[in-house]
């Protein structure tokens, strides 16, 4: 009886390990599977992606940084694949797409409220004189101050949309590696006034930067999965 109970045990035993390694090969081939996927979709988008050399590509990036809603409104402006600065599509919503500029390293795009536009027209301007970032700083705090400036309603936001490469998918619009970060304008506003700390506490937290300044803003990055 003893001996039938300990062949019963053993083979409880030998069939629970089968069962066991049953288990573990089928999770082991799953996660594989899982992976074999994982290359499979980025092959294909590494299929896909193209340089981002022509107006097209610069629009379809550009716009990327706008709400998706409105994408399809907006103005975009910037450098052409000409080294010109146009306007390369026409808008009819409240937002200006700035393109990535073809001439400098990686990739930065942004959209913000036409309100803004005189204040970043003024920049561009500037810097086109060879002003330095500190000279630009000035002589816009002394216009704003005066009036002779414009920067729009307080809260008006500029989106970045921003990343190391200079590679897009056709297919999506989306730059590889990129990702967003906002500002929100609100000219004068200091700690005090908003409630916000002069610098981020943690990843993803909203902090005020240029305190007290014309160029007072609130700086958001969001902590997002990028394409890779």
């Amino acid at each position: 009886m003893k001996k039938i109970i300990v062949i019963f045990v053993f083979t409880a035993i030998l069939v629970t390990c089968n069962s066991a390694d049953s288990t573990k090969n089928k999770m082991l081939e799953s996660a594989e599977s899982e992976v074999e996927l994982v290359d499979s979709i980025s092959k294909e988008i590494k299929e896909r992606l193209k340089a981002i050399d022509s107006d097209e590509a610069l629009i379809a990036t550009a716009l990327m940084a706008a709400p998706s809603e409105s994408r399809n409104g907006c103005k975009v402006i910037g450098y052409n694949t000409k080294g010109e600065f146009v306007t390369l599509k026409e808008g009819e919503n409240e937002f200006i797409c700035l393109a990535d500029n073809p001439t400098k390293n990686g990739f930065s795009a942004a959209c913000y409220h036409k309100d803004l536009e005189p204040f970043m027209a003024r920049g561009r301007a500037l810097k086109t004189e060879g002003k330095t970032s500190k000279e630009i700083f000035d002589i816009r705090e002394e216009e704003v101050k005066s009036g002779k400036l414009v920067m729009g309603k307080s809260g008006s936001t500029l989106h970045i949309y921003y990343g190391p490469e200079t590679l897009y998918d056709p297919e999506t619009s989306i730059v590889i590696g990129a990702k967003y970060r906002y500002v929100v304008y609100m000219p004068w506003a200091t700690s005090e006034s908003t409630g916000l700390p002069e610098v981020p506490l943690a990843a993803n937290h909203p902090w005020i930067m240029n305190p007290g300044t014309h160029k007072a803003h609130i700086m958001i990055t969001p902590v997002t999965k990028v394409e890779k």
